[in-house]
């Protein structure tokens, strides 16, 4: 029996490296499906910004959305809840100002969403049109 429990604890320790190797292959898949899946705030419609806007017209919107949302600036018999929705707008306006009120952060941001416009749009030759397609066989032997 000893020799069989040896025999199985060397075959794992041989196998080690792989097993942790498709461990770390698993996790990193796992990460990046939740990544995938975490919506991305959209910064330009938090501060009702259109993306082609500058930053002086980012600022000014951002100002205009701090004055309403402020929770300094909230009357006293605001209910509760609301009270906590103004917070949470609050603090993504002034994330959203963070990234787009600086030029670097901003132009990074523009190029994330660029790309991940572009995957979302899919391979170009995979697109297929109806109107393109064949239905006829002998038709599509002599294309080729």
């Amino acid at each position: 029996m000893s020799s069989l429990v040896s025999r199985i604890k060397c075959e794992t320790w041989e196998r080690y490296p792989h097993m942790t190797a498709d461990l770390e292959r698993s996790f990193l898949v796992q990460v990046m499906m939740a990544f995938k899946q975490t919506p991305k705030k959209d910064w330009y419609s938090i501060l009702g910004a259109d993306p082609s806007a500058d930053v002086a017209d980012l600022k000014q919107k951002y100002q205009k959305l701090v004055l309403m949302y402020h929770p300094d600036k909230q009357s006293t018999d605001v209910p509760a809840g609301m009270l906590e929705e103004y917070i949470q707008k609050f603090i993504e306006i002034d994330q959203a100002w963070k990234i787009l009120g600086n030029e670097e952060t901003k132009k990074e941001y523009d190029l994330q969403r660029h790309d991940d416009e572009l995957q979302n749009m899919g391979p170009v030759d995979a697109k297929v049109y109806l109107e393109e397609m064949s239905w006829n066989e002998e038709a599509e032997m002599k294309r080729w």
